[in-house]
């Protein structure tokens, strides 16, 4: 009976973790394994490992259905990645990196770039078909104005999914990047300053300060749902 080592892992943003339950199937070239529970609990950053018996080779794995249920109360839960690895040594990784709310079942393709043409896979092409829809449909247009910008049409952030908002975490950590800079530079006088730069060094020995401390690197952590 084929056997096959699998790797959750969960995010380490603020809130990832979950008390509901989290089971997995496995979909294969040449068939899918049963529905297998993962746990009931998971704590933000952690791994858990399970072993996933089938009764057949399932081929190359080509999808993951990630299941989410409860039973009393709600608690969303952030997946960053999911490893197979395949009685044969076969790795196969999942990149997720979203949040999944309610009762819900998500599927997450396996990592490789791949081109439409590329996929043969009927699965896959009905997989890319629905994504495609579920894209469209979460991010219609209107206008908002005549001779502005489109926005989104929705009436309210509140309203957009939370893997889309931009979570009060990033607004957070946005704020006190710019405090903490606007701290430095004060102190080393750039704000204060009324007169030229007597040279490119004297720039350069200001903005050195806070080299490093970009906004990218703040904003890395994913939404934040409401629990």
């Amino acid at each position: 009976m084929p056997v096959y080592k699998v790797t959750v892992a969960t995010g380490d943003v603020a809130e990832a973790g979950t008390k509901n339950f989290i089971s997995i199937t496995l979909v294969g070239s040449q068939g899918e394994s049963r529905r297998t529970t993962i746990s009931s609990f998971f704590r933000p950053g952690q791994e858990k490992t399970l072993s996933v018996n089938c009764g057949q080779d399932l081929g190359p794995i080509v999808l993951i259905r990630l299941h989410k249920w409860r039973v009393f109360l709600e608690d969303a839960w952030f997946c960053k990645d999911v490893r197979v690895t395949a009685p044969d040594g076969a790795l196969y990784r999942f990149p997720c990196n979203q949040w999944l709310e309610g009762v819900t079942t998500v599927e997450v393709r396996e990592g490789s770039g791949k081109k439409l043409v590329d996929d043969e896979l009927q699965i896959l092409k009905e997989h890319r078909r629905r994504e495609l829809a579920a894209r469209q449909e979460a991010y219609r247009w209107k206008d908002y104005a005549q001779g502005w910008p489109h926005c989104l049409n929705v009436g309210s952030v509140l309203e957009l999914d939370s893997n889309i908002q931009f979570s009060c975490v990033r607004a957070t950590n946005f704020t006190g990047l710019l405090i903490l800079q606007g701290a430095s530079h004060f102190l080393s006088g750039f704000l204060l300053r009324h007169t030229s730069w007597d040279s490119l060094d004297e720039m350069r020995s200001i903005f050195s300060r806070t080299r490093g401390r970009d906004i990218g690197g703040c904003l890395m952590c994913r939404p934040l749902p409401p629990k």
